[in-house]
């Protein structure tokens, strides 16, 4: 008896959801269906910053030496050697290491001019850059002052750097993880909540952290008597980003 009942109950159930499923698709029936997922994290993230200010200690000067309308290659080389070797041997002169003189960029090209639907050659251009760098700061516009006047007619910068920046980034990290702390303690009491132990950290260190030096793009007409051009070397931000991840408890 039970298992007639049984069978007559299911036979029902059956017939009633295929007539819903048809009732459905006959008169376009939307059901929607939502489903809800739910987790609860046992930590706490918080972001903390540290920086630090950091005068620079090195400085990089690039001069330039450009020679226009050579009668040939070997009079553009010619020319360039002679500025470059006044330059190197008046920064030795100063106080700069050979160590630190570095000639680059070094080119020589035809200069044409177009005559009678032709292009003919003009003389021959050259150019070479010498980058200084400055172990003084303080330095730098003597250096920018002694190119000029050994040959360079072009400054095409200049920038201060810190050298070991690594030094510092160890105080900024410290500075980041106790503001990171301080935000946790705060964050924990308004929610009313204990922290425990700290069970990860992260450090990262945000882009564009050089320097944002000051640069001297200069004409050398520009700096005829008076000494060299007034350059500050200005500051560095060292930044460093942690988040520190705690338990709640």
């Amino acid at each position: 008896m039970e298992n007639k009942n049984f069978s007559g109950n299911y036979l029902a159930a059956v017939i009633l959801t295929i007539l819903g499923l048809l009732t459905i698709k006959v008169f376009n029936i939307s059901y929607p269906m939502t489903i809800v997922s739910t987790t609860q994290s046992s930590e706490l993230a918080v972001v903390g910053e540290g920086k630090v200010e950091v005068t620079p200690d090195t400085a990089y000067v690039d001069a330039g030496i450009t020679v226009n309308k050579a009668s040939s290659v070997d009079e553009a080389q010619k020319k360039i050697n002679e500025v470059n070797n006044r330059i190197v041997d008046a920064l030795r002169g100063i106080g700069i290491e050979k160590a630190d003189i570095k000639t680059s960029n070094y080119s020589i090209s035809p200069n044409y001019n177009y005559i009678n639907n032709e292009n003919k050659v003009d003389g021959y251009n050259g150019s070479v850059t010498v980058e200084i760098k400055v172990r003084d700061p303080q330095l730098a516009s003597k250096v920018i002052e002694t190119v000029t006047a050994a040959g360079a007619n072009q400054i095409n910068g200049s920038r201060f750097v810190v050298g070991k920046p690594e030094l510092y980034r160890e105080e900024a990290r410290n500075a980041a993880i106790k503001n990171a702390k301080d935000q946790a303690t705060k964050i924990a009491k308004d929610l009313g909540i204990k922290l425990g132990k700290i069970t990860n950290i992260v450090e990262s260190s945000p882009d564009g952290q050089t320097i944002v030096p000051m640069y001297a793009k200069l004409a050398v007409d520009s700096m005829g008597g008076g000494g060299g051009p007034s350059i500050e070397q200005g500051s560095q931000t060292i930044t460093s980003v942690v988040t520190l991840y705690f338990e709640k408890r």
